[in-house]
């Protein structure tokens, strides 16, 4: 057995003051509840909240004092994620991995900020792989990275045992992502640790998932600090043998005997997607993706009743017949 703790804390998110000392003190409780914990992880953009404004240099001093306080706790902590403006003056979500000796040992910037929402923030374009000495190896997805499996699949062919998954969910597919986060652990036979946080940092529902997609740990809708200790021996055996000594998805993968051409942008497969319009945010009214040819007027519409057909209802400004849409 390999056992390794760590702990998600899900808390309230301010957005318009930081939450640095907040996140400070919340980890000094955890370490003086649970002094076996190992590593930390907090929510996305939990240190300064969602707004781009407060974003911070590269070089900051909420860095310095989550360095210094993984050092204090001989921890591995991953602070969430901030919005790094960097020296091209572009802004980007990014994660910090820090470890017991108070070193940022890498960094990662969010893959697929959730535009159009997002439209002001850059794309990552580097994976974050890092290993734990004689435990195991871990990577870092952000939000809505874990919505694109390629993401985990990239990570898992790595040999990630274990996803970190900081998410910033205050929406209402958030039960959504639960469930992709349970299909994520099952598909890449891996531990998904899904911290969301409250207030401005989203409604809370962090999880735990096992490699056999058992949820070993849900909040709810209040503050949380929940130390998992997992067991990544039971990772490497469940890769060899499958999930329950069933499905082998990573080696069946490794084997297939199709490769797929969606992935060549010059292929044409995915001309369908093409067909989709601009990724943009939706307005008012809008038909965009129906494909339903509405009449322009009520002479349209009785125009097009067969001969042997009579209305089923009729009013001064709709007309229904079996089979049609109309515009009530």
């Amino acid at each position: 057995m390999t056992p390794f703790a760590i702990a998600g804390v899900q808390m309230h998110v301010a957005a318009l003051h930081s939450n640095v000392e907040g996140m400070i003190q919340r980890l000094d409780i955890l370490m003086a509840r649970f002094p076996w914990t190992q590593m930390v992880l907090f929510s996305e953009l939990a240190p300064y909240g969602p707004l781009h404004r407060y974003a911070q240099p590269v070089q900051n001093e909420a860095i310095t004092q989550f360095c210094e306080a993984a050092h204090r706790h001989q921890v591995w902590l991953v602070p969430g994620s901030m919005f790094i403006k960097g020296d091209d003056g572009l802004i980007r979500n990014t994660s910090v991995v820090i470890n017991p000796q108070g070193e940022v040992v890498t960094r990662y910037n969010k893959m697929f900020p959730f535009r159009p929402y997002e439209v002001d923030v850059e794309a990552g374009t580097d994976f974050c792989v890092f290993d734990v000495p004689d435990v195991g190896r871990f990577g870092l997805s952000i939000c809505y990275d874990i919505w694109f499996p390629e993401t985990t699949r990239q990570l898992t062919s790595q040999g990630v045992e274990v996803l970190l998954h900081p998410v910033l969910t205050g929406t209402t597919d958030r039960d959504a992502e639960l469930a992709i986060a349970r299909a994520t652990a099952a598909q890449f036979q891996c531990y998904v640790f899904d911290v969301n946080g409250l207030g401005a940092g989203g409604v809370g529902k962090s999880c735990v998932v096992d490699p056999t997609a058992t949820v070993l740990h849900q909040s709810a809708g209040q503050e949380d600090m929940f130390p998992i200790e997992v067991d990544l021996d039971m990772v490497r055996r469940q890769r060899e043998t499958g999930m329950k000594g069933l499905g082998q998805v990573l080696k069946s993968f490794r084997d297939r005997s199709t490769d797929f051409s969606v992935y060549d942008r010059e292929s044409g497969t995915d001309s369908y997607l093409r067909t989709l319009g601009a990724l943009e945010m939706q307005r008012q009214g809008s038909r965009a993706g129906l494909h339903v040819d509405v009449p322009q007027s009520l002479s349209d519409l009785t125009q097009e009743v067969p001969a042997d057909r009579t209305p089923l209802a009729k009013g001064p400004e709709t007309l229904a017949f079996p089979g049609k849409i109309s515009n009530g």
